[in-house]
């Protein structure tokens, strides 16, 4: 693809995001509006926005990268089957608590549970698990658009970091969630349109129409297998992807401000519940899609020779941009990657500066004007976190975005879950001012158990770590999860009669 090509593929995909950010934002574009969009968001609007939001670019790149290692495979479907039921949960027993409690940050649950102490260390560990969490999301993308764009014109990869993020700042800094609600829309529209339509090419440029289909030719590939059950010291065990995914759809939607904040901009919760179920059915069938697009990049690598030495979240860029594969995948390429980076980047960036402002600095409670002030410096500050946090993660790992993104989100959510759930199951309270200590304990002891265990950094290859031959994988947030419960349980309390 040429340069001038994909300059004006990006700058006409933004100059979109910033006219819907300008008709939005009219009006009531205050805290009310940046925060909640006044709770006036159609239920269905917000559904089918929050699936491109819950895929992201990691989805898009990274998941059909999985694909190609035969440990892997269509493994990651296993944890897809257990991210639904997590959705049932999430909408059956948090959305009704989030709502009757009428919250604008749902860790205001928390302080009126517990404390002001556990208030503020869920707030935190949602503002670290988010700024990982969308910082791992836009450092792959920064890399493509380096690679295939700025390395050529001798631009710094930290501008190129910088410009992705201003570029959100630039369209959300006035409409808040208001003005994500419908961007998303748009930008999950290009991404499964970019998906389907890549196929359908793909599988036009093998003929597979010829040789049986392309759903037999992926079902005969070595890339197909869905269930893993014969090593249950494998990372890959159904039953570790399965109950992880139920625990990682619990801590990364459930017991997250930003993907909660769509929900709680819904007229009431019958609505919500509604956007999360529909949300939660089609994202199983989008997913399979995903996976069955990974299926296909391996087949044609190595049918045609290009991008067989790449990097697996680097292939889906290095086939669709090469010149014999043609220029039209090479922009639905560019539409999808942006849209799903951005779908993600943008919500995160507007529910940090929403969870600061309201959890840390008491906007709230602020006159407007003054609140709205302070509500606008955050979300520049937030933007300037976002973009440390990923020049860092830039420069210290090289793990799969996939990967990177389920092991950071064990050890960030699962003191979350503990709480929030220790607070829905037990009547007993906590003595306030241990949850932060007890919540850093459980991180620390479940980085340490990870860390010495076999294929983990602080043990050598092909030696056994302090649990034997077992690894672990997306389970790592239920034993977070379990031992943050544990230890809560140590630094509680009968409540008194006349509670």
């Amino acid at each position: 693809m040429s340069t001038i090509l994909i300059i004006s593929v990006i700058a006409l995909y933004f100059l979109v995001l910033v006219g819907i950010a300008h008709f939005t934002s009219r009006g009531a574009a205050n805290n009310k509006s940046f925060f909640l969009g006044e709770r006036k968001s159609p239920w269905f609007i917000v559904a089918f926005g929050m699936i491109g939001a819950s895929l992201s670019g990691v989805t898009f790149l990274s998941v059909p990268g999985w694909v190609g290692n035969e440990a892997n495979q269509f493994s990651y479907m296993q944890a897809v089957f257990g991210y639904f039921i997590g959705y049932i949960i999430v909408s059956m027993v948090l959305v009704p608590l989030y709502y009757k409690m009428n919250l604008t940050s749902i860790y205001g649950y928390l302080e009126q549970r517990f404390g002001f102490w556990s208030y503020k260390t869920g707030a935190t560990f949602f503002l670290l698990s988010r700024v990982l969490g969308a910082s791992v999301r836009l450092l792959l993308v920064a890399n493509v658009l380096q690679a295939i764009l700025f390395d050529a014109w001798g631009i710094p990869y930290v501008v190129t970091v910088i410009i992705s993020v201003l570029l959100i700042w630039v369209y959300t800094n006035k409409g808040g969630i208001k003005t994500i609600i419908w961007t998303d829309t748009l930008q999950t529209a290009f991404m499964l349109g970019s998906v389907f339509l890549t196929i359908y090419m793909l599988s036009d440029l093998m003929n597979l129409s010829e040789s049986g289909g392309m759903v037999e030719t992926i079902n005969k590939s070595n890339y197909s297998q869905i269930f893993f059950f014969d090593d249950i010291n494998g990372s890959n065990h159904f039953i570790k992807h399965f109950l992880g995914g139920i625990f990682i759809t619990v801590g990364m939607t459930g017991l997250d401000q930003d993907m909660m904040q769509k929900n709680l901009s819904c007229k009431n919760s019958k609505e919500a519940q509604k956007n999360m179920l529909s949300m939660a059915a089609v994202l199983v069938v989008v997913n399979l899609v995903f996976l069955s697009l990974g299926a296909l990049l391996y087949l044609y690598a190595s049918q045609s020779g290009i991008g067989t030495d790449v990097k697996p979240d680097m292939l889906f860029a290095e086939i669709a941009l090469h010149e014999n594969t043609g220029t039209l995948i090479g922009v639905l390429f560019l539409l999808g990657v942006i849209a799903a980076a951005y779908s993600s980047a943008d919500s995160a960036l507007t529910s940090l500066t929403t969870s600061f402002s309201v959890d840390f600095l008491n906007v709230e409670k602020k006159q407007e004007q003054t609140a709205e002030r302070i509500r606008k410096r955050v979300h520049i500050f937030m933007s300037g976190v976002i973009v440390l946090v990923v020049l860092m993660l830039k420069y210290v790992t090289d793990e799969s975005a996939i990967g990177l993104l389920m092991k950071l989100a064990g050890f960030t959510y699962g003191p979350l879950i503990g709480l929030f759930f220790f607070g829905i199951i037990t009547k007993r309270k906590l003595i306030d001012n241990l949850v932060p200590v007890v919540s850093l304990i459980a991180t620390l002891l479940m980085f340490f158990f990870w860390y010495y265990s076999t294929g983990a950094p602080g043990v050598e290859k092909n030696s056994l770590g302090i649990f034997g031959a077992y690894q672990f994988g997306f389970e790592i947030i239920i034993y977070n999860a379990i031992l943050s419960f544990v230890l809560l349980l140590v630094i509680s309390k009968k409540p008194q009669l006349n509670e």
